[in-house]
């Protein structure tokens, strides 16, 4: 079915064909008779030996959803039903903000991948969690990962009052947390990811963890463009605070080896998809024999096939998630993973 309307999708602005689609999909799940069951039947694959125990929580199954497909915690339950073991919304920041001008996002269909520039466009914290709030009466067996991040105006300096923010208000419904420092499309953010201003960061948000005898995995989204200095360094880093893991990797800025036409290589931003692939997996490899495995790693970046997840397993992750190849392939991508793992 995907195969069918996927042309006629990609004919289109992508932002645009996004919101589309994952309003209708919520209209479908929500309010069309069987709906919910329609998708489960469709997409769903319930399998024991798919279930994974990673920093202290159950997964039904290791395929997830990476943050920026839902910024503002709208589509959770309705995409929950396609088959995702878990689903990570954001990237959300304190306040509202629009995000950088449109267009903001593109398809490069040649390399089977998008550039965004998307800059956390989102409805701000306290919306989110309202919504989440809402969704854990209703649905409590859903895993849900917060991605949190600084507003464009607030300066490095006072970015950790940022995080702290979101990390109270976000508490009590997520599952996990993820500090975002790796997107290129907030100017400065990638500073954070220096040794001395992330450690003062996370060590913040694991005093403010660590109160009330109650604890939230913390867990740290780092850029597939670190050196292996600097990989070391993040090592180094998730030990000395104690933080849950690591997520490897966001988008990158690397341009090279793309086939888009040079207009499209241009534009500023994130690039994600299959370009991705490879690189992220050498980082996931490098981080799990660097740490001896110490630490948990949630690899994502370019996985469009079941065998790309199984890389990404094989070179030390836990669990995967998938943006751009859902985005590309489908919700029956799910399936598939799930399908090759067990």
């Amino acid at each position: 079915m995907y195969r069918l309307v996927k042309p006629i999708f990609f004919k289109f602005d992508p932002e645009n064909v996004h919101h589309f689609v994952v309003k209708r999909l919520k209209w479908f799940h929500d309010f069309f008779p069987l709906g919910k069951t329609i998708l489960r039947g469709n997409y769903d694959i319930s399998y024991k030996g798919l279930e994974r125990e990673v920093f202290g929580l159950k997964f039904k199954n290791p395929v997830g959803l990476a943050a920026g497909f839902d910024k503002n915690g709208e589509y959770v339950e309705a995409l929950s039903n396609l088959g995702f073991g878990f689903i990570e919304v954001g990237t959300v920041t304190p306040l509202p903000q629009p995000g950088n001008d449109r267009p903001r996002m593109f398809r490069l269909q040649d390399d089977h991948a998008i550039i965004n520039r998307m800059g956390f466009n989102n409805k701000g914290v306290d919306v989110m969690a309202e919504r989440l709030r809402l969704l854990k009466n209703r649905e409590p067996g859903i895993i849900v990962g917060g991605n949190i991040g600084k507003n464009k105006n607030t300066p490095n300096e006072d970015a950790i009052c940022d995080y702290v923010k979101c990390f109270d208000c976000l508490f009590d419904v997520v599952d996990y947390f993820v500090v975002n420092v790796s997107s290129p499309n907030t100017p400065g953010l990638r500073a954070l990811q220096e040794k001395e201003p992330l450690k003062e960061l996370l060590n913040t948000l694991q005093k403010r963890n660590n109160k009330d005898n109650r604890s939230k995995p913390i867990l740290l989204k780092i850029a597939p463009d670190l050196t292996n200095e600097q990989l070391d360094d993040i090592v180094e880093i998730v030990k000395e605070t104690h933080i849950a893991g690591v997520i490897a990797t966001n988008t990158t800025i690397d341009r090279n080896g793309l086939y888009a036409e040079e207009k499209l290589k241009s534009e500023m931003g994130g690039l994600s998809g299959k370009p991705l692939t490879k690189r992220s997996t050498e980082v996931i490899r490098y981080l799990a024999q660097k740490s001896g495995k110490s630490f948990p790693i949630i690899g994502v970046g370019g996985i469009h096939t079941p065998e790309d997840a199984k890389e990404k397993l094989d070179a030390g992750a836990s669990l995967v998630q998938l943006y751009t190849g859902f985005i590309y392939e489908g919700p029956g991508l799910i399936k598939r993973i799930c399908k090759a793992l067990i």
